[in-house]
């Protein structure tokens, strides 16, 4: 006996042939569902279940193509800069605040899901952090301690507030015990840092910083549409101004200054800052940067050429224009030519 084609089942075939239909309507031409349920003579409802059902029978697939992803780029930066490096992506153009608002969100997550029973967080106090308080859930942990990184202390308000209120913050939602760091953001006098420094009750902040599991700290910058705490609330006065000029200093991280190159240790202000040096920084094992502005990107190039970051948060603006300083001048000819 010879064999034929076996003939589809004519119920089956019509249901395949009125799903086609559907979903050309709706996906190609881009009728509404119910301009779709009008021509074909079918209820709303209808039509919703016959695209379902065009999707999972594989008649429509959906593929949704992105160029230069948040994936790709967060590749590249990782591969670039040797930092695990997370992109949240935002679609341009987007708002500074709004901006900031999504990559706390972000970082307040993740610091949820990384702070554990036992560990000590160092904090740097800043613009950024406090946007991720507002996100923070809470998350009761055992043994765990949040130290301030760098004084908040300043000459012309007490600053103490401003950098103890982020530490009670955090501690309260990981129900952490809180080490605050009560000196002035940046000494008159290195030799009065000197001296600070040999008080036992600073030496016992200064080894549980040292001590800490991980750290968090945004980048601060001169230029950014969100200036950084450090340079709008009376910490520097006109002279400290000029020495950062004369310096050519773009940025900080936990109040130590940095040039474009991320050189420090020869800044003289820095011998009066409070904050961890990025070797101090170093020390610790994870170390998160949290950076939504691109506007940053010179000073977050310095950050991690000063080698002080292990973990970068970034939105995907400020990670293109990262990339696209971090470029060589090959590579900018090759970008341009593909």
């Amino acid at each position: 006996m010879g064999t034929r084609d076996i003939e589809p089942i004519p119920g089956i075939q019509a249901r395949e042939d009125l799903m086609r239909e559907a979903a050309g309507m709706y996906y190609l031409e881009n009728d509404t569902m119910e301009a779709v349920a009008r021509k074909l003579g079918q209820s709303r409802s209808s039509v919703s279940r016959l695209l379902k059902e065009a999707r999972e029978t594989g008649i429509v697939r959906i593929q949704v193509r992105d160029v230069g992803t948040a994936s790709d780029v967060a590749q590249e930066l990782t591969r670039r800069f040797r930092v695990r490096t997370h992109v949240v992506r935002v679609r341009e153009p987007m708002g500074d605040a709004e901006r900031l608002d999504r990559v706390a969100r972000f970082a307040a997550t993740a610091l949820t899901d990384w702070f554990e029973d036992g560990m000590t967080l160092g904090v740097a106090w800043g613009t950024t952090v406090s946007s991720i308080i507002t996100h923070l859930k809470e998350k009761p942990l055992a043994g765990a301690t949040v130290v301030q990184l760098n004084g908040s202390v300043s000459p012309s308000t007490t600053g103490l507030a401003f950098g103890a209120e982020q530490m009670s913050a955090i501690a309260r939602a990981f129900h952490a015990d809180m080490m605050p760091f009560p000196v002035p953001a940046f000494f008159d006098f290195p030799r009065t840092r000197e001296m600070m420094w040999q008080e036992r009750s600073v030496k016992e902040v200064l080894q549980r910083q040292a001590q800490a599991d991980m750290a968090l700290f945004g980048i601060g910058t001169i230029n950014s549409p969100v200036p950084s705490h450090v340079y709008t609330s009376g910490y520097l006065d006109e002279i400290d101004r000029h020495t950062l000029a004369q310096n050519n200093v773009v940025g900080d991280v936990c109040t130590v200054f940095l040039r474009g190159d991320g050189s420090w240790r020869d800044i003289a202000i820095n011998s009066r800052a409070s904050g961890p040096t990025p070797h101090e920084i170093a020390r610790i094992p994870r170390r998160i940067a949290v950076v939504a502005s691109p506007t940053k990107d010179t000073a977050l190039f310095a950050a991690l050429r000063a080698r002080t970051i292990t973990e970068l948060i970034v939105d995907s603006g400020t990670a293109q224009a990262l990339l696209k300083l971090s470029r060589t001048p090959a590579e900018v000819r090759r970008a341009e030519s593909e």
